[in-house]
């Protein structure tokens, strides 16, 4: 085997070997931070009075199945706040059941205007404004906790320095290709915030499993600054109000708030484009911060592609270069994904980290594109 060296595949080469060396430090300087975090290191044992809201529309079968679960958990002082955002089921007729069995059940019903129509950062608003409690704590209807510790875990990050706690929302375990990205997706999802919050630069949280207080929610002025976009109520709320010192993360399995993934590719699809949609609004260093990154696994990747065209002799260099980056990167996602019971996802991520880079720029081109709206 000769292999000829010329300008063109030097500086293809130049650009993977640079290409591996930042997503090394990406891996190393954050990653690992999730994958060695110590999951106790900074609990606190007074239980403070919790308010927790949820924002429903039609969720008659998911409140069915995950708000007694919810309702049950085992902490001293909170109330459950649902905001029936304008549903037209069965959901009032089924909150108001529950409520004569669990007092601490209140219930904030909201009706639909033609003029003024509502969405999901409506109702929440509304939920926050009736909470009696200043420390809150958000899920959806769709989810259900992983124990009857949940709130406990997620509380116990609260203290007068801590007005933001981010938790983890993993999917389900189901059949299907669709659910085997959607859990990839949100464990690097998860590694990503986890790890910029240890690192004291938190840039998103997931509502399904998030916390902050009512304080803080108003001193950030609410939704104001994107009440125009459907989503954000947590990404960009956290990307705005968090700073070195007010974030908290709870990842112990027990915190964890489980939800199913869509099952449809369509249906997928849109939650993505919608979900995406709001990246564009981060902060200028968080946007670097994720870019970067994603720019480099494309990178990577158009380079291997792009060596082995040029000259296929180069396929054993090519191929120690990818293996070297393949193993590290499982060892720095085994350590991370295990805080999220989620390491058995490592075993696939010679497919799954191509596709997610596939999935980026597909629903991230979308995304930049998508007209927002603001219902729900």
């Amino acid at each position: 085997m000769i292999i000829s060296f010329n300008n063109i595949n030097i500086s293809v080469l130049v650009v993977l070997l640079l290409s591996v060396c930042v997503l090394l430090f990406y891996y190393f300087q954050y990653f690992l931070k999730l994958g060695t975090y110590k999951a106790n290191a900074e609990s606190y044992s007074e239980q403070l009075p919790i308010s927790l809201i949820i924002a429903a529309r039609n969720e008659y079968a998911n409140l069915e199945k995950n708000l007694k679960s919810i309702l049950e958990q085992d902490y001293p002082n909170f109330e459950v706040i649902v905001v029936n955002d304008c549903s037209w089921d069965e959901s009032q007729k089924l909150l108001e059941y529950y409520q004569e069995v669990y007092p601490h059940l209140r219930i904030c019903e909201l009706k639909e205007q033609e003029k003024y129509p509502t969405g999901k950062k409506f109702a929440l608003t509304m939920g926050i404004k009736a909470a009696l409690n200043n420390n809150l704590i958000f899920t959806d209807a769709d989810c259900k906790p992983a124990s009857n510790q949940w709130l406990a875990l997620m509380a116990s990050k609260y203290n007068n320095e801590k007005e933001l706690v981010l938790g983890f929302s993993p999917y389900a375990i189901q059949n299907g290709f669709i659910n085997l990205i959607a859990r990839f997706e949100s464990a690097v999802t998860a590694m990503f915030y986890f790890s910029a919050a240890i690192h004291k630069n938190a840039f998103m949280g997931v509502g399904r499993n998030l916390g902050y207080t009512k304080e803080l929610f108003f001193k950030q002025k609410g939704f104001a600054w994107h009440q125009h976009l459907i989503s954000g109520d947590d990404d960009l709320f956290v990307n705005r109000a968090a700073s070195p010192t007010n974030v908290a993360i709870q990842i112990d399995p027990a915190s964890f708030m489980y939800t199913e993934s869509k099952k449809t590719f369509s249906d997928w699809i849109s939650q993505k484009t919608r979900h995406n949609a709001t990246g564009k609004f981060y902060k200028v260093e968080h946007k670097a911060f994720l870019g970067i990154f994603y720019a480099v696994n494309l990178l990577f990747y158009i380079s291997i592609i792009g060596l082995l065209i040029i000259d296929l002799n180069f396929w054993k260099i090519v191929l120690s270069i990818y293996l070297f980056k393949l193993i590290c990167q499982s060892v720095v996602y085994f350590l991370a994904f295990k805080k999220l019971k989620y390491q058995n996802l490592t075993w696939f991520i010679f497919i799954l980290d191509f596709l997610f880079v596939i999935y980026i720029y597909l629903f991230g081109t979308i995304g930049l594109f998508a007209k927002q709206r603001k219902r729900w």
